[in-house]
């Protein structure tokens, strides 16, 4: 006589648990994908080229969306890329051509276009990304934000000599 070694029953549990195997790998593979930063070249979080060196006039402030900083080319030709982001409550933090300063709107801090604090209630100058200049082109890395507690000459991106 034959014995029946795996029944019906049998089959139909080891079906549903395969399966809810296989749903609880899928869901655990996309919490992972979804958890993964998305960095698109030239976007914000890389490296991102904003054109090249003679673009940008001494004594300009340049706001740059794609990678949420303003690029400022001081008088003495260096560099700096501004983080948006106010250092008091992390509002944006618009450029007012017509005062020369960056104004916060959510509670009237003030900076300088090297990002220093004129006005508080914010703490410290606004936070720099990390410039560099290579044939003659300007790079800015928005995946390393430098915070800082004063303004100062080391903060100036200047490989290259500029007239």
């Amino acid at each position: 006589m034959l014995k029946q070694v795996f029944t019906r029953r049998d089959f139909l549990k080891t079906a549903w648990v395969a399966a809810g195997g296989i749903v609880a790998l899928e869901l655990g593979g996309l919490s992972l994908a979804y958890m993964q930063p998305r960095l698109a070249q030239g976007e914000f979080g890389n490296l991102i080229t904003v054109g090249k060196v003679e673009d940008y006039p001494p004594g300009s402030i340049t706001h740059v969306l794609k990678g949420r900083f303003y690029l400022a080319r001081l008088q003495d030709g260096g560099f700096l890329a501004l983080y948006q982001r106010c250092t008091h409550l992390g509002c944006n933090v618009p450029w007012d051509q017509a005062a020369g300063t960056f104004i916060c709107p959510c509670h009237n801090s003030k900076f300088d276009p090297q990002g220093e604090v004129l006005n508080p209630p914010a703490p410290r100058p606004l936070d720099l990304f990390p410039v560099t200049i290579e044939n003659g082109e300007v790079k800015v890395d928005t995946g390393n934000a430098i915070s800082r507690q004063a303004a100062s000459q080391d903060d100036l991106a200047a490989q290259e000599v500029y007239p």
